[in-house]
């Protein structure tokens, strides 16, 4: 018997396989089954990092400030931030401003604050609701522990140290320090340290970042990461935060 269905009977087999002729009677309960679409038989959750309670230590006091109302052109006026949260710690202090959407409750007693969004329906608020959330319990951490960035510099004659001065770039602010790397150019590489991050070499190939902003911590470990990435066939580069990368083998030709 033949296998093969001409244009016109696969037509007639995709709109109703129960009545077409094509089909041998071996495969028509095969047919008369529904189709399974997911291959796994666990409903789909949905996150829930936004609704997840943030411990606030005690030493750090959260303060609700009132935004001053600007008119702006081109952009909806409920989208404009109307309230933001000071974050004051012992470390610093530091502020974010809140949607409109957005409720956070403080329980001073308990030291927890719960964020909330006006209708959970929408995707936006959705996505807002945990990314502020993030932001929120990265502020908490960055005021009352900081934030570190361990980087390791692997590769033969890899070097880096601090430098109060600076022969490529210029000072931004006073009192600025600079990371010189020796990783294998035939020039220094200097950056200039961000404000507000604290940097130290406890060994010539371990550079320690700390600030209390974990974005600018992490940004600076990437423009350092950025001149010499990990390679995957010697497995030398500078590493973050214990990377690790898989080795390839080597082209032999």
């Amino acid at each position: 018997m033949s296998c093969t269905l001409s244009r016109s009977c696969f037509r007639q087999l995709m709109r109703d396989p129960l009545r077409s002729n094509a089909v041998p009677s071996f495969l028509i309960p095969a047919f008369s089954q529904p189709l399974r679409a997911q291959f796994s038989t666990t409903s789909p959750a949905q996150s829930r990092v936004g609704g997840a309670p943030i411990s606030i230590p005690p030493d750090v006091s959260l303060t609700f400030i009132d935004l001053p109302q600007a008119q702006t052109r081109g952009r909806s006026a409920k989208d404009i931030p109307k309230t933001a949260v000071q974050v004051k710690g012992p470390l610093g202090e530091m502020t974010l401003k809140i949607p409109t959407f957005l409720n956070i409750a403080h329980d001073e007693a308990q030291k927890k604050a719960s964020l909330s969004v006006a209708d959970s329906a929408l995707a936006h608020q959705r996505a807002m609701w945990g990314t502020i959330r993030a932001h929120l319990q990265n502020y908490v951490l960055g005021v009352s522990e900081g934030h570190v960035c361990i980087l390791s510099l692997v590769g033969v004659g890899y070097r880096a140290s601090i430098e109060s001065t600076a022969t490529t770039v210029s000072a931004e602010y006073p009192g600025q320090q600079y990371v010189s790397l020796k990783v294998g150019y035939s020039h220094p590489i200097e950056l200039p340290i961000p404000k507000g991050v604290k940097a130290s070499t406890p060994q010539p190939t371990r550079i320690l970042l700390e600030g209390v902003d974990k974005e600018v911590v992490t940004q600076f470990a990437a423009e350092i990461r950025a001149w010499r990435k990990p390679e995957p066939y010697k497995g030398k580069g500078i590493f973050v935060n214990g990377e690790t990368i898989r080795l390839k083998a080597k082209k032999i030709k």
